[in-house]
């Protein structure tokens, strides 16, 4: 079973927050896929916290290297589909871009990112995550 993840998924797994355990045990035996966007929404998380406070250089890049071992296969979305969900549903384009791979796909999503779960339910993709 294909299962498209999303950054707050891996920084939680990384980061070992309280959902790590459900997160993994969601992946056994699926094979991890995500839009190549995924590296630069990853970059821009850890960004957003180094503006927080929340996490040192130092600690990131470890992160980083981190992200880098999981093993996920990234692959490229239909800019004008992900523009379209984009559109309609008044999110980000990073958003998007998962909404789409998991359409393409035919893969459920796998996400802690409440708003995106509830959207990706409304176009009848199968979300796996949510306040767990």
């Amino acid at each position: 079973m294909n299962i498209v993840i999303d950054a707050s998924a891996i920084i939680a797994v990384i980061l070992e927050e309280p959902e790590k355990a459900f997160l993994i045990s969601q992946t056994k035996n699926a094979a991890l896929i995500a839009p190549n966007s995924l590296h630069w929404e990853m970059g821009n998380a850890f960004s957003l916290m180094f503006k927080k406070k929340r996490i040192g250089l130092k600690e990131a890049i470890l992160a980083i290297k981190i992200y880098r071992e999981i093993p996920v296969q990234y692959l490229n979305v239909d800019l004008e589909n992900a523009l379209s969900i984009s559109h309609q549903y008044n999110i980000y384009a990073y958003d998007a871009y998962m909404l789409c791979c998991a359409i393409d796909n035919k893969a459920a999503l796998l996400t802690l990112d409440q708003p995106l779960l509830e959207i990706a339910q409304k176009i009848k993709i199968k979300v796996i995550g949510g306040n767990k």
